[in-house]
């Protein structure tokens, strides 16, 4: 190690809030607004986390592609993103977009040090364990910026040096982030086949149209309630002291922060469930943000963040695109834009929705389970290479291993 020097983060960079906004000015402008939920434990950064905005601010809160942002408060400890870096992604080049009260904003002074190096430094275990020692609150925990910019840590004097061990994790980080592409785009692809189908009405547009309290509809199809397709289950938290990391008990998720593009990540068990979602069951996030949405592929235990909808008749494809579909509904619960939003099982079964006869959603349902399930083999794959680079990260960011 005597190639490596042990640095303070105060010393190479600094920590920057985010400002006060007005919650009456989020959902409309042409600016973004960055808050708690761009934040991830196992993503980068979560576009629904970004909003538009168009209230004022000051330029000094303004953040560009590559920067990063960080989470200054978590709603219960279980849910570890407090401190966790994301990344404004390449995709908002050219966005006007600012961080709100929930974010932190690292301003590396150090230029020897490169964004990438910091990003990867923030998510060992090793800075996790120091934020956990250091955070204050129960309900709420909260860190301050002095608690990030006293964390301490071994790396190479070499700036070169560095930039090699990140380049390691960057090789994996990519084939990771292809991964998801594709999968977006075959996301897309069966989106685009709901809205020609179940919005459009594309195939149908030969046959006869009937009036409905949703517009016209065709002949043979009704207006229905999503109770009426679908067993839905609201979750509720086991006690806090049966969580565990440790694999004992059944798989749980808390809320969305778990969440990935299509699919959670495991994390946490715990040894006294309460409410279950049973696989390809859709996960949708019943408190703010109120409306993201993944699927279960195994059986778990789901918080009170969550809610289970599974399809009575095994369409889970259908389920899940449809639930997608009705993002604009589910943004009505956020609170306008506040961190209270939530949903209650009263009114998700009671969501009004075109009701297509079973041999056609069957039909769709077909068609696109073809895709998805190339979605879980890249999904799959992505989960292989996650745990290669997790398991590397450390031992490169210590010297253990050298490049």
């Amino acid at each position: 190690m005597s190639e490596w020097k042990e640095y303070r983060l105060g010393d190479i960079l600094a920590i920057k809030s985010g400002f006060s906004y007005q919650s009456k000015f989020i959902g409309t402008g042409n600016s973004l607004l960055l808050g708690m939920g761009c934040v991830s434990y196992v993503e980068r950064f979560i576009m629904s986390g970004a909003r538009p905005y168009s209230g004022s601010y000051n330029e000094r809160y303004k953040v560009y592609p590559g920067d990063i942002v960080l989470a200054t408060r978590q709603q219960s400890d279980n849910l570890p993103i407090l401190a966790m870096p994301a990344m404004v992604p390449e995709s908002l080049k050219g966005k006007d977009i600012v961080i709100g009260t929930n974010l932190y904003k690292v301003d590396i002074t150090d230029k020897s040090f490169s964004n990438e190096y910091i990003y990867w430094l923030m998510k060992t275990k090793r800075y996790v364990n120091y934020i956990r020692g250091v955070k204050t609150g129960t309900t709420v925990s909260m860190v301050t910026k002095k608690n990030v910019e006293d964390f301490t840590f071994f790396a190479p004097k070499d700036p070169k040096e560095r930039e090699s061990l990140v380049s390691v994790i960057k090789v994996l980080d990519e084939k990771i982030e292809n991964n998801r592409k594709i999968c977006a785009n075959l996301e897309a692809q069966a989106q685009a086949l709901f809205k020609h189908w179940f919005i459009d009405f594309a195939p149908f547009k030969d046959g006869k149209f009937v009036e409905s309290e949703l517009g016209m509809i065709p002949e043979g199809w009704r207006v229905g309630r999503l109770g009426e397709i679908a067993d839905i289950t609201m979750g509720q938290s086991p006690s806090g002291s049966s969580y565990n990391e440790d694999g004992n008990g059944s798989i749980f998720y808390q809320g969305k922060t778990d969440f990935g593009f299509r699919f959670p990540s495991i994390r946490l068990f715990t040894t006294e469930p309460k409410r279950y979602a049973e696989p390809l069951s859709t996960l949708l996030s019943v408190r703010a943000p109120v409306g993201d949405i993944n699927v279960a592929t195994v059986k778990c235990c789901i918080g009170r963040g969550l809610a289970s909808i599974k399809s009575k008749y095994n369409h889970h494809s259908f389920i899940y695109y449809l639930l997608k579909s009705k993002k604009r509904i589910f943004d009505v619960y956020n609170g306008e834009g506040t961190v209270f939003g939530s949903i209650n099982k009263e009114t998700l079964n009671g969501l009004s929705l075109v009701v297509p006869p079973v041999p056609v959603v069957k039909a769709f349902n077909d068609l696109v389970e073809g895709l998805d399930c190339m979605i879980l083999e890249n999904n799959n794959e992505n989960l292989r290479l996650s745990a290669l680079r997790d398991t590397l990260l450390p031992k490169l960011m210590s010297g253990a291993i050298k490049v």
